[in-house]
C-alpha cells in the first residue's frame, strides 16, 4: 500500500470580527491536509493554530513535510497508533499539525471500511449534545443583537465572552435578548480569583450554567480557590492542554475542556475523555475558529461529551468544507449517508 500526502494554507474570512479578552480575529488561518490511497480515496484534516499555544500557519507549514513522512513511512491509514505514535517521535509539540493529519488518517480509514467515523468507534449519533453558539464581546448593543440573532437562528445555548468592565451590563443584555435560552460564560483567563467569586454569584442570579477559565492557566492555585468558592461550576481550558493535565484539574475544575487544536489528534482526544471520566470530571470539547475540515472529526466525539462547542465553522463567512450539519445547534451525525468525519469540498467554489 502507498499514501500521498499534500497540504495547503486557506484565509478563511469570518462573518464578524471575533473579540475576545485577548483580541480580535477577522480571518482564520487554517491548513488543510488530504491523504490518498492508492485507489484514489482521500483523507482530509485541518489545523487552526492558535499563536496562544505557541502555533501559526507557519509553523504548522513548517512541521508537516516530517509528519507526513511518517504517515507515507507507515503507508497504512488503519495503523492510526503507529503512525501518531511515528508523528509524536518526529515532532513532540505543534499540536495543531498534528492534529491536522490526525484528523485526515482517521477520515481515510474510516471512508475505506464505508462508515462514518462515530459509527468506527461504535457510537451512538442520537447521544450528541447540542453545539453551543459563541456571543463574542463588542459594543453592549451589538452583542443584544447578535444574541437576539443567534436565538431566532434556533441555537439553544450560547456561550459568551467576558472579560472586561463591562461583564454584568453583556450578560444581562445577553438574558434580555434571549431569555429562555441556555447560557455559559467564558473568561478567557481575565479574572482575578476574588473577581470570579463574586462574579460567578451575579452570574448564577442569571441562570448562567457555567464558567469557563475564569483565570490565568499559570495560577493553578487560583482555579482551586474559584472552584471551591463559586457559585457555578468551572471548566478548564486553557488550564487542561493534554493528558497529562487531566489529574492536575481534577481537584481545580468541574468539566474539562478538550480541543482538537490542543490535544495533537483524535486519540488522545479520546484517552483524555476517558482520563476524565475516570477522574470524576464532565467533558466537553471546544474548538478554534476553523474549517469543516477538522469540525467535522470533533464532531464525531460529540456522543461522548457532556457539552459541546463547536461552531468554528458556523462562524466563518465561508468555508471550502462542508461539514456534519449542526444549524440550529444539534449535531445531526446520523442525518447525512457519508462515510469518515462527513467533511466534503464544496462544489460551490
Amino acid at each position: 500500500m502507498s499514501l500521498e500526502t499534500e497540504f495547503e494554507r486557506v484565509s478563511l474570512p469570518l462573518e464578524n470580527a471575533f473579540t475576545i479578552s485577548r483580541g480580535t480575529q477577522t480571518e482564520a488561518e487554517n491548513v488543510i491536509v488530504r491523504i490518498t490511497d492508492e485507489g484514489g480515496m482521500t483523507g482530509v484534516g485541518g489545523a487552526a493554530p492558535a499563536s496562544h499555544y505557541g502555533e501559526t500557519a507557519a509553523t504548522v507549514e513548517a512541521v508537516l513535510p516530517e509528519l507526513l513522512s511518517a504517515v507515507e513511512s507507515v503507508a497504512d491509514p488503519h495503523a492510526i497508533h503507529e503512525i501518531e505514535s511515528r508523528m509524536a517521535g518526529v515532532i513532540g509539540d505543534n499540536p495543531a499539525a498534528r492534529a491536522a493529519v490526525s484528523i485526515a488518517v482517521h477520515d481515510l480509514a474510516a471512508k475505506r471500511l464505508g462508515v462514518p467515523l462515530h459509527r468506527l468507534w461504535g457510537l451512538d449519533p442520537s447521544k450528541a449534545p447540542a453545539t453551543s453558539y459563541t456571543i463574542g464581546l463588542d459594543e453592549t448593543a451589538r452583542v443584544r443583537e447578535k444574541a437576539a440573532a443567534a436565538v431566532e437562528a434556533g441555537y439553544p445555548v450560547l456561550k459568551i465572552k467576558l472579560g472586561t468592565d463591562r461583564d454584568r451590563e453583556l450578560i444581562d443584555a445577553v438574558r434580555e435578548a434571549a431569555p429562555d435560552a441556555r447560557l455559559r460564560v467564558d473568561a478567557n483567563e481575565a479574572w482575578t480569583p476574588h473577581e470570579a467569586v463574586a462574579k460567578s454569584e451575579w452570574l448564577a442570579d442569571r441562570d448562567v450554567e457555567f464558567v469557563e477559565q475564569p483565570v490565568p492557566a499559570e495560577d493553578p492555585e487560583g482555579l482551586r480557590f474559584v472552584y471551591e468558592r463559586s457559585a457555578l461550576p468551572i471548566a478548564a481550558d486553557e488550564s487542561c492542554i493534554t493528558l497529562s493535565d487531566i489529574p492536575a484539574i481534577a481537584d481545580r475544575c468541574d468539566i474539562a475542556n478538550l480541543k482538537l487544536m490542543k490535544t495533537g489528534g483524535l486519540l488522545e482526544a479520546r484517552r483524555m475523555i476517558a482520563a476524565a471520566r475516570a477522574h470524576g470530571l464532565e467533558v466537553m470539547c471546544g474548538c478554534m475558529i476553523e474549517s469543516n475540515a477538522s469540525i467535522a472529526a470533533a464532531a464525531a466525539l460529540a456522543p461522548l461529551l457532556d457539552y459541546a462547542d463547536l461552531d468554528g465553522s458556523l462562524l466563518l463567512a465561508e468555508d471550502p468544507y462542508d461539514g456534519v450539519d449542526m444549524a440550529g445547534g444539534e449535531i445531526r451525525l446520523g442525518e447525512q449517508d457519508r462515510t469518515g468525519t462527513g467533511a466534503r469540498q464544496r462544489t460551490d467554489k
